[in-house]
């Protein structure tokens, strides 16, 4: 069904709103002109003229600076999506948007590799054959801006302002342990029954008590009876018997073998954020990708 546009809403044109995104985006009226090839006065005026045709206030003036107001940034979301349907418009007008061919390096955790990424990867192979994806596995965060990857899959909101990412659906985390271990270990019924029961750690043994205190379980460093650097080793520690372990609800159902400790105990939620550079905007390969694997994602 095509959308019933409003026109009669749209009384700014997309100069300004380019205008404005370069500004928020550079920092400063300034670096935005030199970006798009303007005077400074000329930038200025457009901004202007956009803050006039929607009736608010989109920068505030703190010292020589720009600081964007509250609903600056609201509007600098939905502007940031223009931009971004404006370049793939330049990509379809130029015939950039039929490269397609080629590989595209993604960051995921070993956990995310293993658990996740096979079947994403069946499926965006038989949507476009033609692409080659790089998976970087790695549970450090990879540095997009030097190109260590061109996409990644974070657990954390990315600080950089220079990438684009997009949040997606958050998970449950809960505790989970194998049922050999609960028929000999018994079956808590509260967090205090967890105390002096082992934990595997997907950290170091004084991390993940942090984390366990935080989160109102009994904890000591030695009730931690083994640690690994690979979440998938420790994962599989946990499946086998070895103690107790931390995982996202998705996950631990998906590779089965263990059950859910404390049913009702559910200590945080997860964020799922996809991010990559601004070569999303001229690269159709990495767009492919991006879109394919935010619409995934978040089923």
């Amino acid at each position: 069904m095509r959308m019933c546009m409003n026109w009669a809403a749209i009384t700014f044109d997309w100069n300004q709103t380019r205008a404005f995104l370069a500004t928020a985006e550079e920092g400063s009226l300034s670096a935005a002109a030199r970006v798009l090839g303007l005077t400074q006065p000329t930038l200025g005026r457009q901004v202007t003229a956009l803050e006039e045709a929607l009736g608010v206030a989109l920068f505030e003036r703190v010292g020589r600076g720009l600081v964007l107001t509250h609903t600056g940034r609201a509007v600098l979301e939905e502007v940031r999506a223009m931009g971004e349907a404006a370049a793939r418009v330049a990509l379809v007008a130029t015939g950039r948007s039929e490269d397609v061919a080629g590989k595209v390096s993604v960051s995921v955790s070993d956990v995310t590799a293993a658990y996740v990424m096979p079947g994403l990867m069946l499926e965006l192979g038989a949507r476009a054959p033609e692409i080659v994806i790089d998976l970087v596995v790695t549970n450090s965060l990879s540095d997009l801006m030097r190109r260590e990857a061109d996409i990644a899959i974070r657990h954390v909101r990315p600080e950089e302002p220079e990438l684009i990412s997009r949040a997606l659906r958050a998970g449950q985390v809960g505790l989970w342990a194998a049922p050999e271990f609960l028929r000999r270990h018994g079956r808590p019924g509260r967090l205090q029954d967890l105390a002096g029961l082992p934990f595997v750690g997907m950290s170091d043994a004084a991390g993940m008590v942090g984390y366990l205190t935080s989160w109102g379980v009994p904890s000591r460093v030695e009730d931690i009876c083994l640690t690994s650097d690979s979440m998938v080793a420790a994962w599989e520690m946990v499946r086998r018997g070895l103690g107790i372990g931390v995982m996202s609800d998705e996950i631990a159902l998906s590779t089965g073998g263990v059950e859910r400790v404390l049913p009702d105990f559910s200590p945080m939620s997860v964020e799922v954020w996809l991010t990559t550079h601004r070569e999303l905007r001229t690269s159709r390969r990495i767009r492919v990708v991006f879109d394919f694997l935010a619409e995934a994602l978040a089923r």
